[in-house]
């Protein structure tokens, strides 16, 4: 009787032991089904972060062609920037930014930078500035952006070179006004990317200065 006893007890607490384990290991499954879960959640969750596109444009550009973004200079503080390709071209940090008006050339075909320079329009000479402008090759993608004052130098004969670049606004360009402009050699119509604001002391968001300007946009890739 005592080893038939003896038996029970040890196949209750088997039993017993089995039930345990049985649930322990379902709570435990349970757990790693709510850890995948959440896991899985928190993928979802940083997938539905708006992707990042080129130079930070609001939307992808279509295929053949290049993104770009750009804003003038702030008063006489932060220089302009300008970024092709999710290339930053000119920009205070790089410090290849200058007084007057700022000057970023780009392969047409490539999307490759070419050159970049600026002319002080307010306290240098126009001369070196419409030779950089007549020495510019057919197909090459022009970004200007001014800073300072990009205008009191100007004369007629850089405003017609730059006007043949595509620019409407650069004919009546004023002291301390902000304008950005992206253009080409060769262009046979005027161009849709160019933004500018008067200096105007009853609007200027600066003592003296209007506020900055900015543009995005996609430039159509140059075809044979």
């Amino acid at each position: 009787i005592g080893a038939a006893k003896l038996v029970v007890v040890i196949a209750i607490f088997l039993l017993t032991f089995y039930v345990i384990s049985q649930v322990f290991e379902i709570k435990m499954d349970a757990n790693l089904g709510q850890i995948f879960a959440r896991s899985a959640l928190d993928a979802a969750a940083h997938s539905t972060k708006p992707p990042r596109y080129k130079c930070g444009i609001s939307k992808a550009c279509p295929e053949k062609h290049f993104a770009f973004k750009m804003a003038s200079g702030a008063a006489n503080v932060v220089g302009p920037k300008i970024c092709v390709e999710d290339n930053v071209l000119m920009s205070g940090v790089k410090n290849n930014v200058g007084r007057g008006i700022n000057v970023a050339l780009v392969n047409g075909k490539t999307g490759e930078p070419l050159d970049t320079k600026f002319f002080d329009m307010w306290g240098g000479d126009v001369a070196p500035f419409i030779e950089f402008l007549k020495s510019i090759q057919d197909g090459t993608i022009v970004l200007m952006g001014t800073y300072d004052d990009g205008a009191t130098k100007l004369n007629e004969e850089a405003r017609k070179l730059i006007a043949e670049l595509g620019s409407t606004s650069i004919t009546n360009l004023g002291f301390r006004d902000n304008w950005v402009f992206c253009g080409g050699k060769g262009i046979k119509t005027k161009s849709p990317f160019e933004q500018h604001i008067k200096n105007n002391k009853d609007t200027n968001k600066y003592e003296g200065w209007p506020e900055v300007v900015e543009m995005e946009g996609c430039i159509p890739q140059k075809q044979d």
